[in-house]
């Protein structure tokens, strides 16, 4: 993407990013590229047997396109803090809708930064994810 940086100021939006409904199948990719076989993610007897009504998504895959939107936006070399906190449960089927918002420009270390408030949410407005990045700006 190209961007003019000195025109970044806070409540500048980044562009969204929005993946399509979470399948089984999703949650069995990304269990096998994450190494995250937990079984409350892929077996639905198990997650029933946990009180569950079926499996739910890793948070870690909305993590991941979360910093895939970041990575849109910015390279991933620009990268120097990204940080999330889990919200809600992803259920199957949901649609995640990635955001996120400058909130601060200051310098550190002696590079211009961004500091950007992020969120995951649902196809019904559930947040997932909350988050926080800096982000270097030249």
């Amino acid at each position: 993407m190209n961007i003019d940086w000195t025109t970044i100021k806070a409540g500048d939006d980044l562009p969204s990013l929005t993946r399509p409904p979470i399948r089984r199948t999703t949650l069995a990719l990304f269990a096998g590229a994450s190494n995250d076989h937990n079984p409350i993610h892929i077996d639905i007897d198990f997650a029933k047997s946990a009180g569950m009504d079926d499996v739910f998504a890793h948070g870690a895959l909305s993590m991941a396109w979360l910093g895939q939107a970041l990575t849109h936006w910015v390279p991933q070399s620009a990268l120097r803090t990204f940080e999330t906190k889990f919200v809600s449960i992803t259920q199957l089927g949901a649609e995640i809708s990635c955001h996120g918002k400058v909130e601060e420009l200051f310098e550190a270390d002696g590079e211009p930064r961004a500091r950007l408030a992020l969120m995951a949410i649902d196809q019904h407005g559930d947040i997932k994810l909350t988050g926080e990045a800096v982000v270097s700006i030249k």
